[in-house]
C-alpha cells in the first residue's frame, strides 16, 4: 500500500476514533448523573468492577466518588446510593420517584414484568395491595399465621430433639421449618420434612440460590446487553426459575380441581377468587401468570431470609454465651417453661428483641438490596437521574453505618437498647430495604424470627463443638446475599 493510502486509513481510523469517544461523552453526561469513573465505550467501567465481587468494588467506589456516584455496567448506568443519608433521603424522602424495580437480567427472560416484586406500575400495586391483605390479615382455614408459626416451631423441637445431644448441621431442618410457614400460607398446609415433593421443592430453592449467585450469573447481569444474543451458563437459571414456575403451576391446577370461592383456604384460592372477580376485566392484571410467579417470588423470599437469619442468630449465640444467658434469662421471667412464646410477648422482651434486630443487622443478608428504578426523570442532590435509571441502594452501607451504629463491624444488642434497657428503634435499620418498595413479608418475618428463638431457646441450650472465641463469623462468597457459614451445634434440653 502507498503512504498515501496508509495515511488516508489512519485518519479514517482516528476520526472514527474521535467521533465513537465524543458519541459515547454525549450519552455518558446524559441527564447530568452524579460524577464516577469514566467508562469506556461499550465496556463501561469494565477495569473498576470485578463482577466476582461487586459490592466490595462499589464500595471502594464509594471511598473516591461519596455516597451518590454513577458506573456504567456495559452502557447501562447504574446510580450507587451509599449510607443512612442518602439511601433514606431517595427511598423515603422522593419514596414515588424512586418505586421502580429493575429485573436482573439472568431473571428477565421468566419474569418480563410480572409477579409481585418485578412488576411495575398499576400492575405492581394492585399485586402488592393484594399480597399484602393476605400475608397480614387473612385467617388461613382454621388457624392464624401465628399459629402456624407456633405449629411449626414445635415439630423444629421435635427435630432438636433427635440429635439427642450429639452435633449436628441445622442448615436443613431450620431451612424446611421456615419453609413450611410460606407453604402453609401459600398451599394451605405444612409438609412433613421428609415428604418427597417438599425436598424436591427445597432442592430447586437451593439450586436457584446458587445459579444467581455464580461469578458467571453476575457477569452476565453485568454484561447482558452484549451476552443476551449468545447461549451460556445464564440460561440454567431459566431453566431452574422455570421448573420452580411449573411446580407451582401444578399446585394452582390441584386447587381449580377443587375450588370453593366462598371457603378459600390458601393464598391460591384468594387469588382464583380475585381471578373470578375480574374475569370479565380484559385488561385485570389478576391472571395465572402474575399468580404462579407471585407464588414464586413469595416462596423464594420467604424461605431463605428468615432461614439464614436463624443460622446466622444460632451461630452469634454460641460465640457470644453471654448474650444467650441473658436471652435465657429473660424468656424464663417473661414466658417461663410452661406455655408456648406467642407474639404479644415481644413488647415485654426488649433484650431477646435487640438481640433479633442485631442479628439482622449483622447477618446482613442483601448487602447491595434489589435494584430500582427512578418512575420519573428524577432531580436527586443537584443531579438529574432519567426515567428508567437503575439504582443500588446499598444496604449494607446502612446497616454499618458508623453515624448510626456504634463499632458496626462488631455484634451488639446495644445497638437496639436505650441507657435503660429498653427497646430502641434506629431508622438505620434496614434488612427489609425501606419506602414504597420495602419488603412485603416483613412482618411476618419478623414475626417468625422471634417466635423461633424464643421457642428454640426456652428449650435449649445452644453449644458449639469448639471455643467461643474461636467461632468464625464470616459470611460465605455468595453472588448478591450473605449467607452465614457452614457449622454443627450440641442442643442441649434446658
Amino acid at each position: 500500500m502507498e503512504l498515501s493510502g496508509v495515511i488516508v486509513c489512519f485518519l479514517a481510523i482516528y476520526l472514527s476514533y474521535l467521533l465513537l469517544i465524543s458519541t459515547w461523552r454525549k450519552m455518558y453526561r446524559r441527564g447530568h448523573l452524579p460524577p464516577g469513573p469514566m467508562p469506556l465505550p461499550f465496556l463501561g467501567n469494565f477495569l473498576q468492577i470485578k463482577t466476582a465481587e461487586t459490592f466490595k468494588s462499589l464500595k471502594k467506589l464509594q471511598e473516591k466518588y461519596g455516597p451518590v456516584f454513577t458506573v456504567f455496567f456495559g452502557p447501562r448506568p447504574i446510580v450507587v446510593l451509599c449510607g443512612h443519608e442518602a439511601v433514606k433521603e431517595a427511598l423515603v424522602g422522593q419514596a414515588e420517584e424512586f418505586s421502580g424495580r429493575a429485573t436482573p437480567p439472568t431473571m428477565e427472560s421468566t419474569y418480563r414484568g410480572h409477579g409481585v416484586i418485578f412488576s411495575n406500575g398499576e400492575r405492581w400495586k394492585q399485586l402488592r395491595r393484594f399480597s399484602l391483605t393476605v400475608l397480614t390479615s387473612v385467617r388461613m382455614g382454621k388457624k392464624s399465621i401465628e399459629e402456624r408459626i407456633q405449629e411449626e416451631a414445635q415439630f423444629l423441637l421435635e427435630e432438636f430433639q433427635k440429635t439427642k445431644e450429639q452435633p449436628f448441621n441445622p442448615t436443613f431442618c431450620l431451612s424446611r421449618a421456615t419453609s413450611n410457614i410460606i407453604c402453609s400460607i401459600i398451599f394451605g398446609d405444612r409438609f412433613d420434612y421428609e415428604d418427597k415433593e417438599f425436598l424436591a421443592l427445597m432442592q430447586l430453592t437451593k439450586k436457584s440460590f446458587v445459579e444467581i449467585s455464580t461469578p458467571w450469573a453476575q457477569f452476565y447481569d453485568v454484561y447482558a446487553s452484549y451476552l443476551k444474543y449468545f447461549p451460556g451458563p445464564h440460561t440454567k437459571v431459566y431453566d431452574v426459575l422455570e421448573d420452580l414456575r411449573a411446580f407451582m403451576a401444578k399446585r394452582v391446577k390441584k386447587n381449580q380441581e377443587t375450588f370453593d370461592r366462598n371457603a378459600p383456604r390458601d393464598f391460591i384460592d384468594y387469588f382464583l377468587v380475585q381471578m373470578e372477580t375480574e374475569k370479565d376485566n380484559p385488561g385485570s392484571d389478576f391472571n395465572l401468570k402474575n399468580l404462579e410467579l407471585t407464588m414464586v417470588n413469595l416462596f423464594f423470599a420467604g424461605t431463605e431470609t428468615v432461614g439464614s437469619a436463624l443460622r446466622y442468630g444460632i451461630l452469634l449465640l454460641m460465640k457470644y454465651p453471654e448474650v444467650q444467658a441473658k436471652m435465657h434469662k429473660e424468656i424464663d421471667r417473661v414466658i417461663g417453661q410452661n406455655r408456648v412464646p406467642n407474639i404479644e410477648d415481644r413488647g415485654q422482651m426488649p433484650y431477646v428483641d435487640a438481640v433479633i434486630h442485631e442479628v439482622q443487622r449483622f447477618s446482613d443478608f442483601l448487602p447491595m438490596g434489589v435494584t430500582r428504578t427512578v418512575t420519573r426523570d428524577t432531580q436527586f442532590r443537584g443531579y438529574m437521574i432519567p426515567k428508567g435509571t437503575e439504582i443500588y441502594p446499598m444496604l449494607s452501607t446502612v446497616l454499618n453505618d458508623p453515624k448510626k451504629f456504634k463499632s458496626p463491624e462488631s455484634f451488639n444488642p446495644g445497638n437496639f437498647l436505650d441507657e435503660n434497657g429498653r427497646f430502641k428503634k434506629n431508622d438505620a435499620f434496614v434488612p427489609f430495604s425501606s419506602g414504597k418498595r420495602i419488603c412485603l413479608g416483613e412482618a411476618l418475618a419478623r414475626m417468625e424470627l422471634f417466635l423461633y428463638f424464643t421457642t428454640i431457646l426456652q428449650r435449649f441450650q445452644l453449644k458449639p463443638l469448639v471455643a467461643p472465641e474461636t467461632i468464625n463469623t464470616t459470611s460465605l462468597p455468595s453472588g448478591f446475599t450473605n449467607i452465614a457459614p457452614f457449622y454443627q451445634l450440641y442442643v442441649i434440653p434446658r
